[in-house]
């Protein structure tokens, strides 16, 4: 099929009188958040609508799809149309590939790096008990939810570790602010909650059954008893 179109003619819009609907088509021919800045320079010089009328159209394009099974919403890097959570465990049967699973050990030093940023590996371990996979840093970086911003001044220049503005549009925040408050997560399901995210322990016994690689979580009373034993 076009992309624009099925080949019969089709009449040009009016940029000032059909905004709403070329912020639409955009977006979701872009498959990824765009920008403000990114929008506009989809208009000529002469028909660019100022910011604020461009952000009143996709305010209003979002009050719009209310009440449907796709939304449009503002994450870190733009505005984008995406799947209602209610119905993605529908939408994700479209595609074989399973999506990606995580275990407590990630998900806690995910969240302690979201909410102590600036954070070294030695502090996460700190506070955990029990030492940081370099899988789990690994696999953090490479999904790029976490970056180096820094060497903390001390003997040995450990890296400190924050989040990504990638981190904040995977889990659909448009800002750190739009987090939790860290008084109201009292464990790590309460954080799965807020996030949507799936419960790690049944996902890491879903892995074990697939024999697939898992990460375990070893409590905090057993690695004091045990020494600190490098999670996997």
């Amino acid at each position: 099929m076009a992309p624009f179109g099925s080949g019969r003619r089709e009449v040009r819009v009016n940029p000032s009188d059909q905004l709403e609907q070329i912020v639409e088509a955009a977006l979701l021919a872009a498959g990824r958040p765009l920008s403000l800045d990114a929008l506009l320079a989809l208009f000529d010089e002469l028909e660019r609508p100022s910011r604020g009328r461009l952000r009143q159209a996709l305010e209003s394009l979002a009050d719009a799809y209310q009440g449907r099974g796709i939304e449009v919403v503002e994450v870190a890097s733009g505005w984008r149309i995406q799947v209602r959570k209610a119905c993605a465990p529908w939408v994700s049967r479209l595609w074989e590939e399973k999506p990606a699973r995580y275990s407590r050990a990630l998900m806690e030093t995910l969240a302690l790096i979201a909410y102590r940023q600036p954070i070294t590996r030695g502090e996460i371990e700190e506070i955990r008990g029990v030492s940081v996979s370099s899988n789990i840093v690994r696999t953090l970086l490479e999904r790029e939810w976490v970056r180096v911003v820094g060497h903390r001044d001390v003997p040995g220049k450990p890296a400190l570790y924050a989040t990504t503005r990638t981190f904040l549009d995977y889990f659909g925040l448009k800002s750190l602010d739009d987090l939790p408050p860290l008084a109201e997560i009292k464990d790590l399901d309460d954080l799965n909650a807020a996030l949507s995210l799936p419960d790690p322990d049944q996902a890491a016994d879903q892995e074990e059954e697939e024999q697939a690689v898992t990460v375990t979580f070893e409590p905090q009373g057993a690695a004091q008893s045990q020494g600190r034993n490098e999670e996997a």
